[in-house]
């Protein structure tokens, strides 16, 4: 294992942090994973699952069966963890900026297709090596004004060169679900059942250049671009994994999903040995585009009476608003037929707040898709 420690630029003389990243398997073996967690600060069933990994890759290592290198960021945020006011954590958008901590990762696709241009081929191998080489030096190239922009690019430069990222997330109250594109679903499938997610939502472009998304939409782009001239392959594909709630952090589930990570990572070749058998897919893959987004049209005490994990008809009341002053009582239902994966925490809602995520069949949404 290889221990590496990032700087990130330092907003005050004294307040100096750092990114740690932990490297299994060997380097330039041709396949590298990676991981990180937490990139929310507040969402921490990853981080339990990322400390279960470091020492399930650590054994694995010793007796030499990493067949490709494994990189874990068991910590990706260290700006958003020490965001706690009055004991409350805030760890999904940077105070100072207002900005949510996995939107605008930089857009590098135009920039390198220019570079490469000149020098693709019909070689598929080469193209995967030229484009990479390109982008490591185009982030390389990057200069910094803020602490925010710098733990974004740190981040971005342990991974772009990696063929599997996978960002460790949490919603509020949830179901297992997780988030890629319909070109990668061929390739994410197995995990979705090792996970046992219980909804798969795909977009090619969700808006908002995540963390993810910077990386499979740089390869689309430039497949978009070229590909009716040259062998651009995908050489990259992500997934944003949503482990259940906020609450959800114990050990029973972080070591499932750590074995689960294992069974998808050996499954994919990285890791020496038999695969275990594929569970069953609990839900099928649907549009994220189909996701409806409940919201209540009033404030006030907001009572569920629907629970994560239950298909909803459509029309079929999920919630209901209650004014405590005037004793009034609004029922919230959904639209759209499809399973409710996710649901807010709070309990006091405000009018026109978002309650509810409902994984319909049917895309009907367009731009921006993602929450906030």
């Amino acid at each position: 294992m290889r221990h590496h420690t990032h700087n990130l630029l330092a907003p005050l003389p004294g307040t100096a942090r750092q990114i740690h990243s932990f490297h299994y398997g060997p380097e330039n073996s041709g396949c590298k994973v990676y991981i990180q967690a937490s990139l929310h600060a507040d969402e921490l069933p990853g981080m339990l699952v990322a400390w279960y990994l470091k020492q399930r890759l650590a054994e694995l290592e010793s007796a030499g069966l990493l067949l490709g290198e494994i990189v874990i960021v068991p910590v990706a945020n260290p700006i958003g963890l020490e965001q706690v006011l009055m004991d409350i954590p805030l760890g999904r958008y940077e105070l100072e900026s207002g900005q949510n901590f996995n939107r605008w990762f930089v857009d590098l696709s135009l920039q390198v297709g220019d570079d490469v241009e000149a020098r693709l081929n019909d070689d598929p191998q080469h193209n995967l090596e030229l484009i990479r080489s390109s982008l490591r030096a185009a982030l390389s190239a990057q200069v910094v004004d803020t602490q925010l922009q710098s733990q974004r690019l740190t981040l971005q430069r342990l991974a772009c060169d990696a063929d599997i990222v996978l960002d460790l997330h949490c919603d509020f109250e949830a179901v297992e679900h997780l988030y890629t594109t319909p070109e990668a679903w061929p390739q994410v499938e197995a995990l979705s059942r090792y996970l046992g997610a219980q909804a798969s939502l795909l977009a090619t472009d969700s808006g908002g250049q995540s963390f993810d998304e910077c990386f499979t939409l740089l390869w689309w782009q430039l497949q978009q671009r070229f590909g009716a001239r040259f062998a651009v392959p995908m050489g990259s594909f992500s997934v944003t994994l949503e482990l259940r709630g906020q609450g959800d952090v114990n050990h029973a589930l972080a070591s499932r999903d750590c074995q689960a990570l294992i069974n998808y990572l050996t499954q994919h070749g990285v890791i020496a040995g038999d695969p275990a058998p594929q569970p069953e897919l609990l839900y099928p893959a649907t549009p994220l585009a189909g996701v409806e987004p409940v919201a209540t049209p009033v404030g006030g005490l907001l009572v569920f009476c629907a629970q994560p994990g239950e298909f909803l008809e459509a029309g079929q009341q999920i919630a209901e608003i209650i004014d405590p002053i005037s004793d009034r009582v609004t029922p919230i239902h959904t639209l759209n037929p499809g399973l409710l994966y996710a649901r807010s925490l709070r309990r006091m809602a405000t009018a026109g707040m978002v309650i509810a995520h409902v994984a319909g069949t049917e895309a009907y949404r367009s731009g921006y898709l993602l929450s906030p």
